[in-house]
């Protein structure tokens, strides 16, 4: 069974499904299984410690994969920012045709990807942003809905009402982003108007994800209710899986006056690599959605992707055969 569309076409991919880029997740073994598997696997690339670590993944993963695959460039405010036009280049130079920009806004960077003939895809969390991005040049719009991990924005709308606005508000493909986990999800994001999806919980959750089991098996045994919102205060919600640490960031920011360095000794970036590679809950933070009570088992990535192709295909007949 097969769904294409204007969206798989424009990526030159079998599956409408795009990997997370993941922070400490999104490495060559994970991109390149998801890619073979028929979608777009995506490297992080701020999870190399430099822009040549980042060229030397990129060349590994085309040993692994002689299908598309991306790179996510997360785009961050930051008092001492990393190198990112070292970090664009490397992209550029290494011959890389589809990129995701995320986080603040990737006009510095849209001109020079633009120029290199690359794909920009741009995960936003609101309408307004969406079609910012389009303004700017991007080629295809993932609406991150509030169910979703990481930095869900501060409007709080859930993707049910989120993906058709954008559909709505811009003239260039859109996927769903946040809650996705299977065959229903996509089906309804289809139905909504989108072209497709991306899942990062759903691939923490798969053999290839290069992360310890204990991580793996937290995310299938947590049900819906299972993340926490931290950093509400400071107007930079994020959604993580809750945890022990987790929930004493969530305590330390209920605090009156409290600020960033209450919690700063348990939330920093190699805290929560720690965390996953050495599957200690207890070492950092494990960012993770509400999907997370949606996922039951560990399948491989081409398993993950048939059985949501398969079960998508099959929602959408029954539904086409309802109407008279």
């Amino acid at each position: 069974m097969k769904i294409q569309n204007d969206f798989t076409r424009k990526l030159g991919i079998e599956k409408p499904i795009v990997q997370g880029g993941m922070m400490w997740v999104g490495r060559a073994e994970l991109a390149s299984a998801v890619s073979n598997a028929g979608g777009l696997g995506l490297l992080t690339a701020l999870t190399f410690p430099t822009p040549d670590d980042l060229a030397a993944e990129i060349k590994h993963c085309r040993t692994m994969t002689d299908k598309p695959f991306g790179v996510n460039l997360t785009i961050l405010p930051s008092a001492s920012p990393p190198p990112y036009d070292e970090y664009r280049q490397a992209i550029i130079d290494s011959g890389v045709k589809i990129v995701e920009t995320a986080g603040s806004n990737p006009g510095p960077h849209i001109e020079a990807f633009k120029s290199a003939d690359i794909t920009v895809l741009h995960k936003c969390t609101s309408v307004r942003h969406a079609r910012s991005a389009e303004r700017m040049g991007v080629d295809v719009i993932s609406i991150d809905g509030f169910e979703c991990a990481g930095h869900p924005g501060e409007d709080d709308v859930p993707g049910l009402i989120l993906i058709p606005a954008a559909v709505d508000a811009v003239n260039i493909p859109v996927i769903g982003s946040g809650g996705f986990g299977d065959g229903r999800g996509l089906a309804a994001a289809l139905t909504l108007g989108a072209q497709g999806i991306n899942m990062g919980t759903r691939f923490c959750a798969t053999v290839e994800a290069p992360i310890h089991d204990n991580v793996k098996q937290h995310i299938v045994s947590t049900d819906e209710r299972g993340t926490n919102l931290i950093f509400r205060n400071l107007h930079n919600t994020a959604r993580v899986s809750k945890t022990g640490v987790s929930d004493e960031v969530v305590e330390l920011l209920a605090q009156p006056d409290a600020t960033f360095e209450n919690v700063a000794h348990l939330v920093r970036g190699y805290k929560g690599r720690e965390a996953l590679e050495t599957g200690d809950l207890s070492a950092g933070l494990v960012w993770a959605g509400q999907v997370q009570g949606l996922i039951h088992d560990i399948p491989t990535c081409a398993e993950l992707l048939d059985r949501i192709i398969c079960d998508a295909g099959e929602i959408l007949k029954r539904q086409a055969a309802l109407v008279a």
